[in-house]
């Protein structure tokens, strides 16, 4: 069974910023300031047009693109595209389509499309094709990533001030949109389902502890389980995100002999190795013991029980970033 309250939970940071993500455009008199010429001189430069030495005009083009300058909106080079770019470093992983069509659902409803980068967590390659696809005049960029631990921003310089929504994977940059599922809220919301289960010997097992997910998830549930004056029975577990290492978690936990009536898993695979473990241990789930996974996979409704689980709401995700 999935839960719909991490939908409630999707955290939007845009501090410092235009609501869309927008660096502020360098202007014809700030690359003139840098180049230590006049206005007319930049406008010259970069207009192909009057009369001024080949060095000047190198130099000032040079400077300009350091600077991230674009040509203003009026321009008819830069005159509106309709065109949303999504760049993302993940096109296998479970979370890039309903991401996309999130994307898609909302980008339908206006005059834009959407054009997707593939950029194979090359940081070099990332940026060649988003400062190519910036040049050619469109009116917004999505970067998405595998997972949310926190990525660098993009320079100007790169995206050539267009609007820059980072998604899934947020940036560093406090100025920077980014918009993220809430982790640390459906662990709290995990351990709040399972205390009103009357579940009170409750058991942690996280995935990667490297990976800001399974943090935040678990950081999240020791808060709830605090608030309730609850610990869990045994210390937190960190490993995969495979449900081999479920399996491996909960018999550590049963051959220490500790009374578990609740597990929370950080993600749905992890889950269902504990409930594989669980019923060959001759343990009813949820009778016995409650499971809670997150991510809302396909495998959480192939799992037998099935698995109550916490859906990180990528489509809303993708909408909302676009």
């Amino acid at each position: 069974m999935a839960s719909d309250a991490i939908m409630q939970s999707m955290e939007q940071h845009h501090d410092g910023a235009e609501r869309a993500g927008r660096t502020p455009r360098v202007t014809v008199r700030q690359v003139a300031a840098a180049a230590h010429v006049s206005p007319s001189t930049v406008s010259k430069a970069l207009n192909d047009t009057g009369r001024i030495a080949p060095r000047t005009r190198r130099m000032i083009r040079m400077i300009a693109r350091r600077l991230g300058y674009r040509p203003p909106e009026s321009s008819p080079a830069q005159r509106r595209s309709g065109i949303i770019a999504v760049a993302t470093t993940d096109l296998k992983g479970p979370f890039i389509v309903p991401f996309l069509e999130g994307v898609e659902r909302r980008l339908g409803t206006t005059a834009y499309c959407a054009t997707l980068l593939y950029t194979h967590e090359n940081p070099e390659l990332e940026e060649r094709q988003i400062n190519r696809i910036a040049s050619h005049g469109i009116d917004g960029l999505i970067l998405t990533g595998s997972n949310t631990d926190a990525r660098s921003s993009l320079s100007a310089r790169v995206t050539l001030g267009l609007p820059v929504v980072y998604a899934y994977a947020p940036s560093r940059g406090k100025a920077d949109c980014s918009v993220v599922p809430g982790n640390v809220r459906a662990g709290r919301d995990a351990i709040g389902r399972l205390a009103e289960c009357g579940r009170t010997s409750i058991a942690l097992i996280g995935a990667e502890e490297h990976w800001t997910a399974s943090t935040d998830r678990i950081n999240g549930a020791l808060h709830e389980l605090k608030t309730r004056g609850l610990t869990p029975v045994t210390p937190i577990q960190f490993g995969s995100w495979e449900q081999d290492w479920g399996i491996i978690a909960t018999a550590r936990l049963l051959d220490a002999g500790n009374h578990i009536d609740g597990i929370y898993c950080v993600n749905d695979l992890v889950s269902r190795g504990a409930i594989e473990l669980l019923r060959t241990r001759g343990l009813r789930v949820p009778e016995d013991v409650a499971v809670v996974g997150h991510d809302n996979r396909s495998v959480a409704y192939a799992t037998h029980p099935t698995i109550a689980t916490f859906t990180n709401a990528l489509p809303d995700i993708g909408a909302l970033a676009a």
